[in-house]
């Protein structure tokens, strides 16, 4: 029988596991190429899963909830349709031994408390890369459940069990005299987050569980929080020649591009020139170390139907005209609220821009986006009566004003440099072509 095996996808450089949330198929069903598999969750994006062939679901590995390894076998494709009969009798004789086994009587556990049933005699989950590590480094299952987890819940990640084997053989290494006669110097405290007061819960209240996201969501926002301090710089913008530019050529443009011209497009374009002359500020900081990096890729935060926030990334903006960024920003924002993002689309951004002004707000202070070292946040378009200097003398005029607001990390980024960036994008918004052809 000619089979094929449906493995954990890679879906990102980083990424190293994925949960499987659902399956939409079972064992037995017939399957065409591109019909959804199932639907996997990483830290960074949940994606749909299609078959790459043709043929008969004959085995799933993994259940719904589990966390899986990239490259593990998920599932078995038979490709001819046919079920392997050898097969498919070991798994009722399985099925008929756990059957069997459930029904006797408990007995007294016997089994060594490896690393392997770390999945049974512990209330942490382990995925299959981190067992492996374990294994072949003679790590014991009580070690390993010593090992802080920087993971979602505390798990333990790949990088957590390989700084603890570094720090392991690092001690092993050390001859004992020299411990006794020289402590050790005491490590840096680390940056803890404080535990919440108590919320009591009457008859009346409703208790939501956050979903997956939500918990991601709060985690990296008080991450940011902790690891950065935060600094908000404000001005006021007049965009008068920019939404007079928009509302005239709007139809035109939506005719000649197929897509409809938004404001967001011309702000990524504002800020796409600024960070070019402000490098420092499309950096990140890396201990003592920063990074400045060369391309701009900015991130544009969009809510979704079920009320989180997602960031897919424009990569190299300052390269588009305002065509290309309104028809990549289109793309990208469909894409998010349909769950459609690939998983490469929301990463490697440099700077994030966020739309208060959307939600009808005039202003904000948004939490900066890490690894990033700033976040702009745009207000309402309003009409407002303004001074106008002339040659005539000083005159009153409805103009179009909102207000940008910079949070930037004050490690790195100060005063001056946030303010001076900031009114670099106010300048380019108030300097806009009126007469700019589309």
């Amino acid at each position: 029988m000619a089979s094929f095996n449906i493995v954990m996808p890679k879906l990102g450089e980083s990424i190293q596991e994925g949960t499987i949330t659902k399956w939409f198929v079972k064992e037995g069903d017939t399957i065409e190429e591109d019909d959804m598999l199932f639907e996997v969750a990483t830290d960074k994006v949940d994606s749909e899963i299609p078959s790459p062939v043709d043929g008969v679901i004959t085995k799933i590995n993994y259940p719904e909830d589990s966390l899986v390894a990239v490259g593990e076998v998920l599932a078995v494709v038979s490709l001819d349709g046919e079920v392997d009969e050898t097969e498919q009798e070991e798994t009722d004789s399985k099925d008929e031994k756990e059957a069997k086994t459930d029904e006797a009587p408990a007995k007294a556990e016997t089994t060594d408390a490896s690393v392997d049933d770390s999945r049974k005699l512990s209330n942490r989950f382990y995925s299959p890369l981190v067992k492996t590590i374990a294994k072949e480094e003679n790590v014991s299952f009580d070690e390993l459940e010593s090992i802080e987890g920087s993971g979602v819940g505390g798990r333990v990640q790949k990088k957590d069990i390989l700084a603890y084997l570094e720090s392991r053989d690092s001690s092993a290494a050390q001859p004992e005299a020299k411990k006794e006669s020289k402590p050790a110097a005491p490590a840096a405290p680390a940056v803890e987050r404080k535990a919440a007061p108590p919320v009591s819960v009457g008859a009346n209240d409703t208790v939501v569980e956050m979903d997956r996201i939500r918990k991601l969501i709060a985690d990296h926002m008080v991450m940011s929080k902790q690891v950065s301090p935060h600094v908000t710089s404000v001005v006021e913008a007049d965009v008068t020649d920019l939404v007079i530019w928009r509302n005239k050529n709007k139809t035109a443009f939506q005719e000649r591009y197929g897509d409809k011209i938004t404001f967001m497009p011309i702000f990524t374009e504002a800020v796409a020139a600024a960070l070019a002359e402000f490098p420092m500020v499309n950096s990140s900081v890396d201990g003592d170390k920063i990074v400045i990096k060369k391309d701009i890729n900015v991130g544009i935060a969009v809510a979704k139907p079920d009320g989180n926030l997602i960031v897919p990334v424009i990569k190299n903006a300052e390269q588009r005209n305002l065509v290309g960024l309104t028809k990549e920003l289109n793309r990208l924002a469909n894409a998010a609220r349909n769950n459609k993002l690939d998983p490469a689309e929301i990463q490697g951004g440099t700077f994030t821009i966020t739309n208060f002004g959307s939600f009808g707000n005039i202003i904000g202070t948004p939490i900066i986006n890490q690894p990033q070292v700033a976040i702009l946040a745009t207000g309402i378009i309003e009409k407002k009566p303004a001074v106008l200097e002339t040659p005539s003398g000083d005159v009153i005029a409805i103009r179009h004003k909102m207000y940008l607001s910079l949070s930037y990390d004050h490690r790195i980024i100060d005063g001056a440099l946030g303010g001076a960036f900031l009114r670099r994008i106010a300048d380019h918004l108030e300097q806009f072509d009126i007469n700019r052809a589309i």
